[in-house]
């Protein structure tokens, strides 16, 4: 499923248009079209492989598509590529520092980069250095901070040079949970003040985050929506846990989970989410499946639409 693009609106920071990017009879992108508003937190899911890196990649004009439309803040790549480079700050999984460079060389690196003159430089760097509250000596070496500060830094290079979009490729991997908590601080910040914010993540708990999340399988956009919207489109019918109040082993396990009453039946921990084929059929077993597990409805999770959309029978 694709949204349909305004390419007049002024609101869109990001514009794609029948993106395709193939390496001889592999297409690693086919066909997607969607739009970013300025200022919005976008969620980028999918398996490895799935093709978002490649995307992201084009976006941040370092990759020449094959064929398709693609619009940066107005800009696109006829204006070259370095007028696009120019709208956007990139920050991979893996940090973009040198360990063995201190934190101040790290970011005057960046700048000489950019092009920044001194002044700019010096400004920007202290604005950003308050909008981390990065509280240490500029001269440590990167090596020496742990990773969360380490990843806030990181941030602060890919906004040194003011860009309007913001990639983040799984920015938070490896970090604990507090530094990701206080990283996405800083992304809502980030919004608030009008940044587009385009980030990828395995983490279900971030992406919950964002406004709206494009999943991607083999290449394609396979949905586009709020989170709830996903859970809404994923399960249209009750979604049910069941709790086993003996663990489920060998052949009663594939009795249960080959039930006919069950369209899906997914582990989840020591329980099992489940949806059924007929809801009459199901009220009338589940007395009997009392027996065996504690059964309640919940709410679905973005796992469990992952799971059901991405990876799930589906696939």
């Amino acid at each position: 499923m694709t949204s349909q693009i305004q390419t007049d609106s002024p609101r869109w920071a990001v514009e794609v248009m029948n993106l395709s990017v193939r390496f001889g009879d592999f297409y690693a992108v086919k066909n997607i079209s969607f739009h970013v508003r300025k200022g919005e937190i976008f969620g980028f899911l999918g398996a490895n492989g799935a093709g978002k890196t490649t995307t992201i990649r084009v976006l941040c004009g370092l990759l020449l598509p094959t064929e398709g439309h693609v619009q940066l803040g107005g800009i696109t790549f006829a204006d070259g590529a370095e007028a696009v480079k120019s709208k956007v700050g990139y920050m991979s999984q893996k940090f973009t520092l040198y360990d063995d460079l201190t934190v101040e060389e790290n970011l005057e690196f960046t700048a000489s980069l950019r092009k920044l003159d001194d002044e700019v430089f010096k400004r920007r760097r202290d604005e950003l250095f308050s909008f981390i509250s990065f509280d240490r000596p500029v001269t440590t070496l990167v090596k020496d901070l742990p990773g969360g500060i380490k990843q806030q830094v990181s941030l602060a290079a890919a906004l040194l040079h003011s860009p309007e979009i913001v990639f983040l490729d799984e920015p938070t991997a490896g970090v604990t949970p507090a530094a990701r908590a206080r990283f996405w601080a800083l992304i809502r910040k980030l919004s608030e003040q009008g940044t587009t914010i385009f980030v990828t993540t395995h983490y279900m708990d971030e992406a919950e985050q964002c406004e709206r999340i494009a999943l991607m399988r083999a290449g394609e956009i396979i949905a586009l929506d709020s989170p709830g919207g996903l859970k809404s489109t994923a399960f249209p019918l009750p979604l049910y846990e069941l709790d086993p109040l003996t663990p489920l082993k060998g052949e009663r396990f594939d009795e249960v989970k080959n039930n006919p009453l069950f369209s899906s039946f997914e582990p989840y921990g020591l329980r099992y989410h489940v949806t059924v084929t007929n809801e009459n059929d199901w009220k009338q077993a589940q007395p009997e499946m009392e027996k065996t597990f504690k059964i309640r409805t919940i709410p679905p999770s973005l796992e469990d639409v992952f799971i059901r959309m991405v990876e799930g029978k589906t696939r």
